[in-house]
């Protein structure tokens, strides 16, 4: 899939840079250039961008994004957790119409009732998060395998099985499921958490595939070292020995921004990724790369 994804990305790219004919297709020879480059495939120019950090993604103010999601009404889920903010921040600027809502969807009945509560939509952000247990596999009991999985397994066939009959009458959907690159690495005292999101993973790909005939596109991001509220909230980022962690790791060396992660998502939820068909993409500053 990572090839497809570049092959994708490239082709806009050019496109770009040949309506715009701000570089030489040779490629970018200066920071100033490549910085350029990557704004450029957004549709903003580096004068709009102005003195804003290079670590940011450039979805901000006044600017006008190559991606438009405007007359797209696009359900996120668990709004407040884990990518919700950022997810519902960026697709608003982009034009969506998001329905954000709160609830953790412990209930079987819930995902039915956040979906109708929606009305018709044209996308799905599925995002469920809990803090992650650290327990030790000894330790990792009943009770807290059935609760993360209570919170970030059992709601997903919910949802996409209440989504099916809508986005099937509007001639097809796209559901993005944010998922955690724990499930493509080995991680100590997290194996309740990596079997869930694990789960996730698999039932995307398997779901992919059989709901590709009916235009409806499933695919979802593993991602780990991404800035978020849940996960890596001020007081961890603030932590001298989580910045060592983060350089010694993480080939990034930083922290993948919240607006880097949404724009993946917007990108998935608009009509540009039709072509994506039950994929994983790990969004993790290099920690993980399949």
């Amino acid at each position: 899939f990572v090839p497809a994804a570049l092959g994708a990305f490239l082709a806009l790219w050019i496109k770009r840079l040949t309506a715009a004919d701000t570089l030489q297709l040779a490629g970018p020879r200066r920071v100033e250039d490549r910085k350029a480059l990557d704004y450029s495939f957004f549709g903003y120019s580096p004068e709009a961008v102005g003195a804003r950090s290079a670590n940011t993604f450039p979805f901000k103010d006044h600017m006008t994004p190559m991606i438009s999601l405007h007359q797209h009404r696009i359900l996120v889920t668990q709004a407040q957790d884990f990518m919700g903010p950022a997810v519902c921040e960026l697709l608003d600027r982009l034009g969506a119409s998001v329905i954000a809502d709160t609830r953790v969807l412990r209930s079987p009945a819930l995902a039915q009732e956040v979906v109708q509560a929606a009305g018709p939509v044209d996308a799905m952000v599925v995002n469920l998060a809990l803090p992650a247990p650290s327990s030790r596999i000894d330790d990792a009991n009943d009770a807290e395998w059935r609760d993360v999985f209570e919170v970030m397994v059992d709601p997903l066939p919910r949802l996409v099985r209440a989504a099916l009959p809508g986005m099937r009458e509007r001639g097809g959907g796209r559901i993005v499921v944010m998922g955690s690159a724990s499930a493509l690495r080995g991680m100590k005292r997290a194996s309740s958490y990596s079997a869930a999101r694990g789960a996730q993973l698999a039932y995307v790909q398997a779901a992919g595939v059989e709901l590709a005939p009916d235009n409806i596109q499933i695919n979802a991001i593993a991602q780990n070292f991404v800035d978020n509220p849940t996960y890596f909230p001020a007081e961890v980022q603030a932590n001298p020995r989580f910045q060592e962690r983060l350089k010694r790791e993480v080939p990034l060396g930083r922290l993948v921004s919240a607006d880097e992660d949404a724009g993946l998502v917007a990108y998935l939820c608009s009509p540009l990724a039709r072509c994506f068909v039950g994929q994983v993409f790990p969004v993790a500053g290099g920690w993980v790369v399949r």
